[in-house]
């Protein structure tokens, strides 16, 4: 019988120990409902800056990706007609893939419709900036594109939100970021710190999915799941052409194995990154989104066979670097110097662990 794709989200279970067992074709057999209208598709322009003349832009932009090297301390500025706006440099997510060393900075801003910005650098070394349209022209896309549960949670494919897979390779046509596959160690929860309030949760996954894959080479998204400030959880990171979010490859182990992303630079390859639309360093998250917030690290712990509430001595099987973290982290355990996922988040995490392990038991 097909395993459905709630069931492996939200319903652990047969589906948790299906996966477990190895048998994740199961997904690929689940029918696909017919696709609603396409999102709009996402274009891009890349320039690097080393000064603070204005910049007319090549096409209309919804958002900005800045991304440089050095310390996040630089006062960082963007300007969109007369007015100026400090970037979340210390509160954004890094990331950074796991075989490419060294750390750069980054922040992603919305600068709805404008043709014409102005940065103040605030740095030494020149800025690589993505200049994206987040509300271009759709892109054909194939397969299940959204859903929504009994339990009234709605989930976006990387079709339903609009992904470009094109933008994952080269002119050539080499993937850009192959997956490579590896048994789950750890969970982390993440921040986006994009704007709050969000009118258009897609069009921001959209620019993320840009700004992490073209703007700061990454390749595709560094998160593995999404969620906005209503609940709906979008895919991430590509594991596969059948509808399984996540997990892929063949596994002879006992727990599914993950797609390596690029959510912790350094510490990816068995750390499964989750992210929460917007900004929460001031800002509480929305009950919303902590439900599903909790609901999917409770499955993920229970697939994966993870102890909530313990603590992992990570060992990364690509490059051997170590950490001491909890299982369920936030950013900011690995990397001190940043605020991501935000103080209001990152003081929830202890009660969510609590809550998971209570479910679990």
């Amino acid at each position: 019988m097909a395993v459905s794709r709630r069931a492996l989200l939200l319903g652990g279970g047969s589906a948790a120990l299906a996966v477990a067992a190895g048998t994740t074709t199961a997904f690929a057999q689940t029918p696909a409902p017919a696709p609603p209208p396409g999102e709009p598709g996402v274009t891009g322009t890349l320039r690097l800056l080393g000064d603070t003349a204005p910049v007319r832009a090549e096409q209309r932009l919804t958002h900005l990706g800045l991304s440089w090297s050095g310390e996040p301390d630089v006062g960082l500025r963007v300007r969109v007609g007369s007015d100026w706006q400090a970037l979340p440099v210390r509160a954004a997510c890094g990331g950074g893939r796991d075989d490419r060393p060294g750390r750069r900075r980054s922040a992603l801003v919305a600068v709805p419709d404008t043709g014409e910005y102005t940065l103040d650098m605030g740095t030494d070394t020149p800025v690589r900036v993505g200049e994206i349209n987040t509300m271009a022209e759709p892109k054909s896309a194939s397969g299940p594109r959204s859903e929504k549960w009994d339990d009234g949670l709605v989930y976006r494919t990387r079709a339903g939100w609009g992904a470009d897979e094109g933008l994952r390779f080269s002119a050539e046509g080499t993937e850009l970021f192959p997956p490579t596959w590896h048994p789950v160690q750890t969970l982390t929860v993440h921040h986006s710190a994009t704007q709050n309030n969000d009118p258009n949760p897609a069009s921001t996954v959209r620019g993320i999915y840009y700004d992490h894959t073209v703007t700061r080479e990454f390749g595709d998204l560094g998160y593995h799941l999404l969620i906005d400030e209503a609940g709906a959880l979008y895919e991430g990171r590509w594991s596969g052409d059948d509808p399984v979010p996540v997990f892929g490859g063949a596994s002879t182990h006992k727990a599914p194995l993950m797609a390596n992303a690029a959510h912790v630079g350094g510490f990816n390859a068995g750390n499964v990154g989750v992210v929460l639309l917007g900004d929460l360093v001031d800002v509480e998250p929305t009950s919303a989104a902590l439900d599903t917030l909790l609901q999917v690290l409770t499955v993920l712990t229970r697939v994966c066979r993870l102890d909530p509430t313990g603590t992992t001595d990570y060992v990364n099987p690509i490059s051997g670097a170590t950490a001491t973290v909890p299982t369920i982290s936030g950013h900011q355990d690995w990397e001190p110097t940043t605020e991501c996922p935000g103080d209001k988040l990152h003081a929830k995490l202890p009660e969510i662990r609590k809550r998971i392990a209570a479910a679990l038991a």
